[in-house]
């Protein structure tokens, strides 16, 4: 990183007028979070599905549900007993410090279901979850549009990957899921997103003749709505992007600047 680049950077960050913050998995991995990119990360984390050569995107499909809950909810499960362990990094409380400091209005786009930011302290109002989260459930069968939080308690066998116990609907018995939006997923209930998804349109036609930065963290391109929404942003409202990332940092087209490191790194270098 160059001098004069975290200089420009700083700047403009006192500059702007609101912010967005989207992240993808890449934020969390300092966290002590897995890394699923590629197939070989994914089965670093769960070795049983790698003997069975379940991919992530194959694992991370509503099929299971449907077949064999308990794999399932094994997997799930760890997921969500791993994410409620999990203390966010510092990079969390830099990014609120910064807006809380120059007064900055804010909005967190993220593709993750972990629930993070929000146990870092970020307004719960202010946090648009693309993808759901781990931490609401639903029925399999939609029998109501109910989506209610997750305080069940999954127990786990890692050595068999089997749940010892399986989340029901309290209105049907069938079996829950968590309310996230999976690989060749039909019967998402996306309306708890939906809500998010109006406030942070809110926010942009709130702002849209003022000049807003985006932080990128961690979005990689083997999902890459983050990406997306980040050009999209740059081309239609007043906007830079910083993007943080150690592997793919390329701007591809986007007006701003790329800081090839990990979040805690790049935070704390271009935070004014």
């Amino acid at each position: 990183m160059e001098m004069n680049q975290i200089k420009q950077i700083q700047e403009y960050l006192k500059s702007v007028d609101a912010v967005i913050i989207s992240a993808g998995a890449g934020i969390g991995v300092e966290s002590g979070l897995p890394d699923f990119r590629g197939s070989e990360g994914f089965w670093r984390a769960y070795p049983l599905l790698k003997r069975l050569k379940i991919s992530f995107e194959e694992m991370a499909n509503p099929y299971w549900f449907e077949n064999d809950p308990s794999l399932a909810w094994a997997f799930y499960g760890h997921r969500l007993n791993l994410y409620r362990d999990t203390t966010p990094h510092e990079g969390f409380k830099l990014l609120q410090e910064y807006c809380k400091r120059f007064e900055k209005e804010y909005f967190v786009f993220t593709s993750n279901v972990d629930g993070q930011f929000q146990k870092s302290g970020f307004d719960t109002d202010k946090i648009y979850e693309v993808h759901g989260s781990i931490h609401y459930l639903q029925c399999t069968q939609n029998c109501t549009d109910s989506i209610w939080q997750n305080k069940e308690k999954i127990e786990v066998d890692i050595d068999s990957f089997k749940a010892l116990n399986i989340p029901l609907c309290p209105k049907c018995k069938a079996v829950a899921r968590p309310n996230i939006l999976m690989f060749g997923d039909w019967g998402w209930n996306s309306i708890r997103t939906n809500k998010q998804a109006k406030r942070y349109n809110e926010f942009l036609h709130k702002n849209y003749h003022k000049d807003i930065a985006i932080i990128e963290i961690g979005a990689g391109k083997a999902v890459p709505t983050v990406r997306y929404e980040s050009k999209k942003i740059t081309q239609n409202f007043s906007s830079k992007l910083i993007r943080i990332n150690p592997r793919d940092y390329n701007l591809e087209g986007c007006n701003g600047w790329s800081i090839a490191t990990g979040a805690i790194e790049g935070l704390k270098a271009i935070l004014p």
